[in-house]
């Protein structure tokens, strides 16, 4: 069962009929005592290298549920439930607390690379709703640093990147931190206790011709403070709405639709 924030309670019967070790799932999924199943999965894990590849089908009656099914996921937060894991993951196995945000974007790795490349489109796409963003200093390579700034909504603030590595169109790894305008080391504006420094690293695969995995992961960098870890875990929820509000208008940048 599970138990919303609102207090309603949501029980789901699943019913399992293949189970292979390391390798295959199948379930049926959302019954209740006086309700079939919602759905089928079957979910595949396969090894690859180091990691693991999980590919996962759901199964609906008619191609109209399935389709209210996706946008349901979609608005819902769902897609949220595989990040939620890699953090988990990630904390039972190292210890280390860090924010996680997948993102299936459908267009070519080079062109999403690109994205995060260049100030003139992370202009147009990343910064919260309402809120404009200018760079006052551009040097997107390693060793190099980008200045920028934020406003709107009555808000204005300060930040800095600098970039540890670019493997192109792969990997970009940086350092996030806020600072004044002139460029000197500040801390969050508005949360005091966050950490002075993150480490950023945004990972891209390709999933098709023109479709692109993102991956972006953040943890504290450098000496953090047990406030400060906490403040990093407390805000992950408000992370994951605004990365969110970040994808939503790089698609609309490429001109996706659903």
């Amino acid at each position: 069962t599970m138990h919303g924030p609102d207090g309603t309670d949501y029980p789901n019967i699943t019913t399992y009929f293949e189970v292979e070790k390391h390798a295959k799932l199948v379930y049926d999924h959302g019954a209740s005592d006086d309700r079939p199943p919602l759905f089928r999965v079957t979910v595949r894990f396969s090894a690859v290298g180091d990691r693991t590849k999980m590919e996962m089908t759901m199964t609906l009656p008619t191609p109209e549920s399935a389709k209210e099914t996706r946008r349901f996921i979609k608005d819902a937060g769902g897609n949220g439930t595989w990040d939620r894991l890699a953090e988990y993951l990630e904390k039972s196995t190292t210890g280390m607390e860090i924010f996680v945000i997948n993102r299936s974007v459908a267009a070519s790795i080079a062109v999403v690379f690109d994205m995060w490349m260049e100030p003139k489109h992370l202009s147009q796409w990343l910064p919260p709703p309402g809120l404009e963003m200018t760079f006052m200093e551009s040097d997107i390579r390693v060793g190099g640093c980008t200045r920028y700034a934020m406003s709107g909504n009555g808000i204005s603030f300060h930040g800095r990147v600098e970039y540890l590595a670019i493997e192109k169109p792969h990997r970009i790894v940086s350092l996030q931190q806020f600072c004044d305008e002139h460029g000197a080391i500040a801390r969050h504006p508005f949360a005091p206790t966050w950490p002075g420094t993150m480490k950023r690293t945004v990972e891209l695969t390709e999933e098709g011709p023109e479709q692109t995995r993102v991956t972006v992961t953040w943890e504290a960098h450098a000496d953090t403070t047990p406030e400060e870890l906490a403040k990093f875990v407390e805000e992950r929820g408000g992370m994951t709405k605004g990365w969110t509000n970040s994808f939503d208008k790089l698609d609309a940048l490429l001109g996706v639709h659903d």
